[in-house]
């Protein structure tokens, strides 16, 4: 199933303590069904580390806030919208705004031949 959201896409988060929220999409976790959100207003979580050959000090390390993939919405327009898949004439297939119609991103694929 194509997702809703891909690397580098601007993105609103929907729900939690970070509703409202704008950021970018770092990273996915495909596996988990996560994305890894960095933007003003989103601060990372610390994590103890023990002391190890790469890291022989330990301590505490700020690791990237990840966010269930239902709970960011792309943004059009600074506010968050559903995202409709289109079949243009060519064979590619793109991702539009539902609110406004504005295409999402680049295509997803290429034109079969």
């Amino acid at each position: 199933m194509p997702s809703h959201i891909r690397k580098g896409d601007d993105v609103v988060i929907t729900a939690g303590r970070f509703r409202g929220q704008t950021g970018k999409v770092v990273r996915m976790i495909n596996k988990h069904d996560r994305v890894v959100v960095q933007g003003p207003g989103i601060e990372g979580i610390t994590r103890n580390v023990k002391p190890t050959r790469v890291n022989p000090q330990g301590g505490q390390v700020e690791v990237d806030r990840s966010f269930h993939i239902s709970n960011v919405s792309p943004a059009v327009d600074g506010k968050p919208s559903r995202v409709r898949f289109e079949t243009k004439s060519d064979g590619s297939k793109v991702r539009v705004a539902v609110k406004g119609g504005k295409q999402i991103g680049d295509p997803l694929r290429k034109a079969k031949k």
